[in-house]
Parts: C-alpha cells; sequence; structure tokens
C-alpha cells in the first residue's frame, strides 16, 4: 500500500469547516490547563456526551488522558487571540483571559458562544491523539456567532457577511493568492495589482472571481475576505479575498513577489500598496485580518490564523 503524504492528509482534512474550541481542566496539584482544539464533535444526546481530541504532542497530553474533569469552550467571533493564546502561548494563559470556575471547579472561559462541563466518560488511544469522550453536566450558550476555521485560517461568518452585503453597482473582486513563498500580482504600465475582476452580480462572490480567474489561466482557492471598501474616485465597491493557487505558464503580466519585497512595491492604485504591506506583516505571524472602511481609513478586524 502506498504510503500516504501527512502533509497533503493534513491539508485534506482541513478542508472541513470547524468551530474553534478551547478545552480546559486542572492539573492534580491544581494548576489550570488549556489547549485549543477543532477536533470536537457532539456525539450523544442520551446519554449527552461530546468529544474533543487532545494530540500526544501537548506538553499537557497525559493530565487531559487522565482527568476526572474537564470543560470545552466554543470560542466566539473576535476570539482570535484567545484561540492563539491557547495553542502557542507558553506562559501563564489563563493570566490573559477572562475566566471563571464551573461546578467542578474547572476553569472555563468568558465571552464564549458556549461552554460544556463534563465528566469524563471514556479515554481511547487514537495514533497520535487520543480521543476524550466527557458526559455533559452542565452547559450554557447565548446567539453569539461562533469562530470558524478552515484551510488553515479563521473566519467569521457573521462579520464578513455584514461586510459582504449588496450595497449595488459594480464591484472590483480581487484576489491575494499566495505561490511559492510570495504574491500572484498583475504587472501594469501603471504598476502591480491584485489580480481581480469586476462584477455586478453579488450572489456569488466567491465562485464568480473564482470562475473569472481560472479564464484567465489562474487557478485560485479563495478564502476569507481581507480587505473590504469603497473607492470614491471610481464610485465602486471593493472586496479582495485571501487565496491559494497557481497561473499556468504563459501569462507574462503575471509575476510571483516575494513576501519581503512587498512594502514600497509601486502600485497602481494607492490602495493596492497599502493592502500589500499590510499584508507583508501579517505574513510573517501567519496573523491575517479583515479590513473594513473606507479607501482612505476603517477598522481592522483581527482573524489571524492559529499557529
Amino acid at each position: 500500500m502506498t504510503a500516504l503524504d501527512p502533509r497533503e492528509l493534513r491539508t485534506a482534512f482541513g478542508r472541513f469547516m470547524t468551530g474553534v474550541a478551547v478545552v480546559t481542566t486542572r492539573a492534580p496539584d491544581g494548576a489550570p490547563l488549556g489547549f485549543t482544539a477543532n477536533s470536537f464533535s457532539s456525539v450523544s444526546l442520551d446519554p449527552p456526551l461530546l468529544l474533543v481530541c487532545p494530540g500526544k504532542f501537548l506538553s499537557s497530553h497525559a493530565t487531559f488522558a487522565a482527568c476526572r474533569h474537564f470543560a470545552v469552550n466554543i470560542l466566539a467571533e473576535g476570539q482570535e487571540a484567545v484561540s492563539n493564546i491557547f495553542a502557542s502561548f507558553r506562559g501563564d494563559r489563563f493570566a490573559r483571559v477572562s475566566h471563571h470556575d464551573d461546578l467542578h471547579g474547572i476553569p472555563v472561559l468568558d465571552g464564549v458562544t458556549a461552554r460544556f462541563s463534563c465528566v469524563t466518560h471514556q479515554v481511547v488511544d487514537a495514533g497520535d491523539h487520543a480521543i476524550l469522550l466527557g458526559r455533559v453536566a452542565a452547559f450554557e450558550h447565548n446567539e453569539a456567532p461562533g469562530l470558524g476555521y478552515v484551510g488553515g485560517r479563521y473566519f467569521s461568518l457573521g462579520l464578513e457577511r455584514a461586510a459582504l452585503e449588496n450595497t449595488g453597482g459594480s464591484t472590483v473582486c480581487g484576489a491575494l493568492i499566495e505561490q511559492d513563498g510570495g504574491l500572484l500580482l498583475e504587472q501594469t504600465p501603471h504598476g502591480y495589482r491584485v489580480p481581480q475582476i469586476i462584477l455586478s452580480d453579488w450572489s456569488n462572490l466567491r465562485g464568480s472571481l473564482a470562475d473569472g480567474l481560472r479564464a484567465r489561466g489562474i487557478q485560485a482557492e479563495i478564502g476569507q475576505a481581507y480587505s473590504v471598501f469603497d473607492d470614491r474616485d471610481s464610485g465602486r465597491h471593493c472586496v479582495f479575498f485571501l487565496a491559494a493557487g497557481a497561473a499556468r505558464p504563459g501569462h507574462d503580466e503575471l509575476r510571483i513577489i516575494p513576501f519581503s519585497d512587498l512594502p514600497g512595491l509601486t502600485c497602481a492604485q494607492p490602495t493596492t500598496a497599502r493592502m500589500l504591506t499590510r499584508y507583508a506583516l501579517e505574513a510573517r505571524t501567519r496573523s491575517f485580518s479583515l479590513y473594513l472602511g473606507g479607501a482612505q481609513s476603517g477598522d481592522i478586524h483581527s482573524l489571524p490564523e492559529r499557529t
């Protein structure tokens, strides 16, 4: 049997859209512990069971595999920083987040969209992870939209949906396409620009953009919205997405520009130059954001990639 490529398999698994959770417990000495997971699933209503899958690479794996109680905190939109803290921060994670104890004395996070306090039901060894089954003893939830995760990046459906509401008129729709350690850009007589098309139908922005780019020899998988703004000079709404892909050979106007060369690049539009400078900065940490506003000023909403 042919061996599977672990990196490609991880990429394939990552096509499944999930929420983001932080799983918490206490060590035998009472120290609070937690890790970020997107391997959460409901299992049963009768009895009420759920599961999470702590990786054996976690320093806290042995504690979670032996714990009597744990909690699952389903993160809400805007809690990307909380996810990153429990995914990679090496210090006192709980000192950096608002939390309180549940009925079992397990720390649970504030501001989440749902939380479940569990009694350990069963632990199953599963390759490089364990399957931690919990019986739900108590739970809370609210109407806050959950934080999503797919293809190695966070997404926030509520925020993005509001940003992409149809405002009428034509729309410049483009993609910041990563390829071979850089961005795929078009070279024009007036400077570089992001590969883009003009649309009048808002019913399927991602699909229409992917189709339009494909007709020009660019294969792109369209991800989260990255920059949404109104350009008063052109009178158009502008929407740019993060993407990954590749261009077919033979397109002389297409160039792969290394991330480090993006700041100061001569661009066809000042808005493009500002967007590429921000992208170059965020690409260093893979902590991307969503810009909403006008061509000159607006708000940055953090939507970073989990490490």
